[in-house]
């Protein structure tokens, strides 16, 4: 971004011209792509005013803040644009409608990845290695089983993604060499491209036997010549039939989904992603990360929100209290609005247009007219117009998972599935960056206590209060029958 002029007159319009009024100095920083570098603001250093507190920093330069990236950009990116006000969400350039009606899901995660559209050529290789990818170690059965009958199937799945990693020491730069992906040869791209057929392709299988583990059946070993989500439906529903083939209508609904959901730039799991990946740590760990930040109901668990919510709001006639209390901030809207739109969500007309169709088939879900009516309602409420609360993506897309047969805790599953691709585009476009990788390390505004000396523990006063001390537990059953033991030594009880 270059360093900043000190004490220049500013002429050049494409720079910003910023005076500090604490020193009299007038700095002028470039302004490159409509951004300038916040290191620029370092050269503004201060010396302390009397009683400052040195935590300030004061005379090592000017901090920027912004909590939670707010007005941030942490990267140079060419893969997902999104003009928030104007509703445009494109990969590569493409307009998301456009590849919706006309791509697929793994062309368009070749277009993620690589740049462009493949020729057919290419994308018959590509999707090749993805689906000839998809088999995993036998080991991974044993691995499910441990899970509890009962565990949540993104934790299985997060799990999952860590626990592949450790198969592939070739991939791992801990072992490796730290320049394994970063120095970009033949020979780096190739190990490269391999964890990414990997990881893409044993993403279905990892998330299908964690479906499958929760319903106490056996594992299903990949198919041969279904597409991507064919076999990823497939291996979720054989049951041993001959010639199984998935609803045509149902497994494009899917594709068409995880088309959807494949990227949308630095959201929080993508953030979360390459901040892992800033550590040159190897690709699995990676996904693990990036699909534990997608567990959150903020993120990845929104669409399974809008079913609850729905749920509980029950029939169409519940909808105007519902929305009052909304109001009151009694109760919560799920499905509406979104950190970056300030608009419709572009991919909420297609998923819209999905659902109509799956719906044909299925048969429309009991919760669709209340749903319809909240959105209708929300739509005309001038509270929700003045704060820009349009249904996004996840209103309608819970809606078919639920009328798919999906369950509830399974749908953040079927947002990181497809997900996977997002993540390994911005991991080996930050791989492949000029000046290489810096592990990122944000900077703090540090508020607590200026330097205190330490004190004997009888000499304290001790401090109350109920974000200043630790909860205490109430104890019952075997823990407080076990607690009123008393005795001498420690058995150690064998497992």
């Amino acid at each position: 971004m270059g360093k900043p002029l000190e004490n220049t007159s500013g002429n050049d319009k494409n720079t910003l011209t910023v005076r500090d009024n604490r020193t009299g100095k007038v700095f002028t920083i470039p302004i490159q792509d409509n951004t300038v570098s916040a290191t620029a603001f370092k050269d503004m250093k201060a010396p302390l005013i009397p009683g400052e507190r040195e935590e300030n920093e004061t005379d090592k330069g000017l901090r920027v803040a912004d909590k939670g990236f707010l007005n941030t950009a942490i990267i140079r990116s060419e893969i997902t644009y999104i003009n928030g006000e104007a509703g445009v969400l494109r990969y590569r350039g493409y307009p998301i409608e456009q590849l919706a009606e006309r791509s697929n899901h793994l062309e368009t995660a070749y277009l993620l990845i690589y740049g462009s559209l493949p020729t057919t050529e290419q994308f018959q290789v590509f999707q090749q290695e993805v689906l000839l990818h998809s088999v995993v170690h036998a080991d991974a059965s044993q691995f499910f089983r441990s899970f509890r009958y009962d565990a949540h199937p993104m934790a299985m799945l997060t799990s999952a993604f860590a626990y592949l990693g450790s198969y592939y020491s070739e991939a791992n730069p801990a072992l490796q060499g730290q320049n394994l992906y970063t120095k970009a040869d033949k020979e780096s791209l190739a190990i490269m491209d391999q964890q990414i057929y990997r990881l893409i392709g044993k993403a279905t299988t990892l998330a299908a036997m964690a479906y499958r583990v929760r319903q106490g059946r056996d594992f299903v070993i990949p198919p041969k010549g279904l597409s991507y989500t064919g076999s990823f439906l497939y291996m979720m529903d054989h049951s041993g039939q001959d010639h199984y083939t998935p609803h045509p209508v149902l497994e494009k609904a899917l594709d068409v989904l995880f088309l959807l959901h494949a990227d949308h730039e630095l959201n929080a799991s993508a953030t979360t992603a390459l901040q892992t990946g800033s550590s040159l740590v190897d690709p699995f760990s990676v996904i693990a990360a990036g699909c534990a930040s997608l567990y959150g109901p903020l993120h990845g668990g929104a669409n399974e929100a809008v079913l609850r919510m729905l749920i509980s709001i029950g029939k169409p006639e519940n909808v105007p209290a519902f929305l009052e209390a909304v109001k009151k901030r009694e109760k919560v809207l799920s499905g509406f609005g979104h950190r970056v739109y300030k608009t419709s969500d572009p991919r909420s007309f297609i998923v819209r247009k999905t659902a109509d169709e799956v719906f044909k088939v299925t048969g429309k879900d009991e919760l669709l007219e209340t749903a319809m009516a909240l959105h209708d309602a929300a739509l005309k409420d001038e509270y929700f117009i003045k704060r820009k609360l349009a249904p996004n993506v996840d209103f309608c897309s819970g809606l078919i998972y639920r009328a798919m047969g999906f369950p509830l805790d399974f749908f953040p599953v079927l947002f990181a599935v497809p997900r996977v691709v997002g993540w390994l585009a911005h991991w080996r476009q930050m791989m492949l960056q000029e000046g290489g990788v810096k592990i990122w390390r944000p900077r703090q505004i540090y508020v607590g206590s200026g330097r205190r000396d330490y004190v004997p523990i009888g000499e304290r006063i001790g401090v109350e209060g109920i974000k200043k001390t630790p909860s205490q537990m109430i104890h019952s059953g075997i823990t407080k029958r076990t607690m009123l033991v008393s005795g001498k030594g420690q058995v150690t009880a064998k497992l």
